[in-house]
């Protein structure tokens, strides 16, 4: 079938709106009208990065309707409303122990533009453009995926919003309410108040931390973090040691911290910010070779942990629900970071996002 997607070329810095061939779906496949996808860093690392060579549509917070099953298929049916997330395999240990973001084929499944037998379920003219992007590939009309990478969506809440959850919002949350499991009553440091950091922050206030700081630069971001709950927002521009702003406010130091920042510096002085037995999680994407933060003797002497986290550490089919249920009773209000733009805007959101003219973009199709 004829679909529009944003199409990734080598040595175009833009995304290129086309129109494309997308394969039937197979056996074990579900096409998806796809009504709504977030706009994730994870995407423009990825294209930046020609990690899966272009041309490609990548796109991995997409919700919307079940049009057609393969003959597999029996998790959901035509017209059922649905968000898509990573894919897992489900037979691995890590699957089977309720990890499916540490899957044994993670990389397999998500990252390499095909499927797993070699084949490409998109094309253009005979040229064959690499998709299956986190088993999805949702900057389209419509994308193919898998019973993994499909959560219903109830009614009563907007199907369009709800992609994010796959994803970005299921990572802060999930961060801090799985990876961290931050106790009632805990502090918490987030480094970076975009959507990632926003969602930990709600997060963090589901859980019921006491102390709720945010690291960001963008006023209009750190008002929205006192909002969604934060209890203390700092600015780094106006604090060269943050650290000691941190100290000032938890003498003995932050139960847990949060990054979603990747930015070594940031990293460092962070560790210096953990009080005894202190947790630090991290998601944000650090430049390769950034070495390990902190000291390994102080880490022994005060028992700290520095923990990597993948998509919160969550099983979709478990935690994707229990967030749209915090969402419809007002605790999880994600949508309050997202502004809506038509897929044919790609590259103004993706301009307008990295100036911080808005915190979570969502595409419209």
């Amino acid at each position: 079938m004829q679909v529009t997607a944003a199409v990734a070329r080598a040595g175009e810095p833009d995304f290129k709106i086309e129109t494309v061939t997308l394969d039937d779906p197979r056996e074990d496949e579900i096409l998806v009208r796809v009504v709504g996808v977030g706009l994730c860093h994870t995407d423009i690392v990825f294209k930046a990065s020609g990690t899966i060579a272009p041309p490609a549509v990548l796109g991995h917070e997409g919700s919307g309707i079940v049009e057609k099953v393969g003959a597999k298929v029996t998790k959901v049916a035509p017209g059922d409303r649905v968000a898509m997330t990573f894919r897992s395999c489900g037979a691995c240990p890590r699957c089977r122990k309720g990890e499916p973001a540490y899957c044994h084929t993670m990389p397999m499944l998500n990252y390499t533009g095909m499927r797993t037998d070699g084949s490409k379920a998109l094309s253009k003219d005979g040229e064959a453009i690499a998709g299956n992007f986190f088993g999805q590939s949702s900057f389209a009309t419509y994308a193919l995926t898998y019973e993994r990478n499909v959560v219903k969506v109830p009614d009563g809440v907007p199907l369009e919003l709800m992609g994010p959850l796959g994803c970005g919002v299921q990572t802060g949350a999930g961060g801090v309410m799985r990876s961290l499991g931050c106790e009632k009553g805990s502090s918490i440091l987030i480094l970076g108040g975009g959507a990632v950091g926003l969602s930990a922050v709600m997060g963090a206030k589901i859980q019921g931390c006491s102390t709720i700081i945010v690291l960001e630069p963008h006023e209009a971001r750190r008002k929205l973090a006192l909002e969604l709950g934060a209890t203390h927002a700092i600015d780094p521009k106006a604090e060269t040691d943050f650290a000691a702003e941190v100290r000032r406010i938890v003498p003995i130091g932050v139960d847990y911290a949060f990054d979603t920042t990747g930015i070594p510096p940031v990293l460092q002085a962070t560790m210096t910010c953990l009080g005894p037995h202190g947790v630090f999680g991290i998601v944000g994407i650090a430049p390769p070779g950034t070495p390990m933060p902190g000291d390994l003797m102080t880490a022994v002497t005060f028992g700290h942990t520095v923990k990597g986290i993948i998509e919160g550490d969550s099983d979709p089919d478990v935690f994707i629900p229990e967030m749209i249920e915090h969402y419809r009773a007002g605790r999880l209000p994600f949508d309050k970071l997202i502004r809506t733009y038509p897929l044919s805007d790609i590259n103004k959101a993706i301009a307008d996002q990295h100036h911080g003219d808005c915190v979570k973009v969502v595409l419209l199709t």
